[in-house]
């Protein structure tokens, strides 16, 4: 395996790794809506929707690898479109960017020192979400450069490999014909040898005559 392809499943599996918190995450929002009977904000719809398909094309790429490096042009263009449906999901998103999800109180009391923090957990899974969309959007477009380099190296290698089979091809043409060739030549000699019987006869007869 060449080092772009090795690279190319590293990062599809980082992808990968990556991508299963966000639709996690954001499938439990989905489902609060829908037991709620409400209407899934499109914020949260949108990067929901965008990285099912990710993730499902990530785990088909990575598990049929040896196919996908035939259709790695294919493979680079796809990527490149879920890149810039990722950047469309993390701007329905961005509004959770500025949010501060942690707060949290300190004060005094009976001669002590408490500290008082609480977390807004739908506010730090979007945020969540949020920051590992834009790692993935980073992610897929290292993906897309290096399916282009895999699509090069394999048209390349496909060259080498139909030269060489031309060239075994003419050599043994060439080797056929020289059988050929030898096999006419020796015929020709054979057809072209004179023969001992008729010699023989030819002598016996003379001397037959000569005795008589």
């Amino acid at each position: 395996m060449a080092v772009s392809g090795f690279l190319f499943l590293a990062w599809r599996l980082f992808e990968i790794i990556t991508l299963i918190p966000i639709m996690g995450m954001l499938a439990w929002f989905v489902h609060q809506y829908v037991h709620a009977n409400l209407l899934t904000p499109s914020y949260i719809l949108v990067l929901f929707i965008v990285s099912v398909i990710a993730l499902a094309w990530a785990i088909f790429t990575t598990i049929d690898y040896l196919r996908a490096r035939h259709d790695a042009l294919f493979v680079a263009f796809f990527d490149l479109a879920i890149v810039g449906a990722l950047i469309a999901g993390v701007y329905y998103l961005r509004g959770i960017a500025g949010q501060n999800c942690t707060t949290g109180d300190a004060g005094a009391s009976n001669g002590g020192v408490y500290i008082n923090v609480s977390t807004n957990k739908t506010c730090a899974m979007l945020k969540a979400a949020f920051a590992l969309a834009i790692i993935d959007i980073l992610a897929f477009f290292v993906t897309f450069l290096l399916a282009l380099l895999v699509h090069r190296n394999h048209r390349n290698d496909d060259r080498v490999t139909v030269k060489r089979e031309y060239r075994s091809s003419n050599s043994n043409s060439r080797g056929a014909h020289r059988s050929r060739s030898r096999d006419h030549r020796s015929s020709r000699d054979y057809d072209n040898r004179p023969s001992g019987g008729s010699r023989r006869s030819h002598q016996s007869n003379s001397r037959r005559q000569y005795y008589v």
